[in-house]
């Protein structure tokens, strides 16, 4: 059977779910290998727990590779797959729109906001 991604129960819509989750993007479009505190410090706003559920989704879906470091106390790197690369591809051009749209949405916001506070009153 085909893929329907508007189909309820279509596997499809997990991966787009991956793809719409704003933390798992940030994640994705990390390219250097880094350790679990250092994406919490770099990515701000994303709690610990957070961090973890995300990861382990993006580590699942074959996204990032968890890799662990004999050391005292073990050090956990995590880095992007080669499938996690192209998905990075596919994305980074909605960060690249977004970064050269910002000021038009956000005049865009300003304007419906006015609208709708001036019907309102």
């Amino acid at each position: 059977m085909k893929p329907d991604v508007y189909a309820a129960n279509c596997p499809t819509r997990q991966i787009l779910d991956r793809v719409g989750d704003k933390w798992a993007v940030l994640l994705l479009l990390r390219e250097d290998p880094m350790r679990f505190n250092q994406l919490r410090r770099t990515i701000e706003g994303i709690s610990q727990k957070m961090l973890s559920q995300v990861l382990k989704s993006l580590e699942r879906d074959g996204l990032i590779k968890r890799h662990a470091i004999a050391t005292v106390p073990v050090t956990v790197e995590y880095s992007i797959t080669q499938l996690g690369v192209t998905l990075a591809a596919a994305v980074d051009p909605l960060r690249d729109w977004a970064e050269q749209n910002l000021k038009d949405v956000l005049a865009a916001q300003r304007r419906y906001d006015t609208q709708q506070k001036d019907e309102a009153a």
